[in-house]
């Protein structure tokens, strides 16, 4: 469902206007008030956007995998997943070049 609701996004919004996370929520937390209480989101977890494993094959591929292991906060990451849906983003990816 989240792939096919993507894909009709990208129909009609250029590419970084499109949601990386979708969240399903039975209904959204509010302040006392009735504006969007944002603090009481659930947190996203990137492990969710990760697709299935593909192990780096060579030592290259495995220091990269290492390296947005680390700086994404994730236990491990394959050579078929996607950067910026795990979580990253452009001051990331400058931690990413800097090692």
């Amino acid at each position: 469902l989240r792939e096919s609701i993507k894909a009709r996004l990208r129909e009609n919004l250029p590419d970084y206007m499109v949601p990386t996370y979708l969240l399903f929520l039975e209904a959204l937390p509010l302040t006392p008030n009735g504006k969007l209480d944002r603090r009481s989101l659930p947190k996203v977890d990137a492990q969710l956007m990760q697709q299935t494993y593909v192990a780096p094959q060579n030592p290259l591929e495995q220091q990269i995998a290492a390296i947005w292991a680390d700086v994404l906060k994730l236990e491990q990451v394959g050579v078929t997943d996607n950067f910026f849906e795990l979580g990253g983003d452009s001051i990331i990816s400058i931690q990413v070049v800097s090692r």
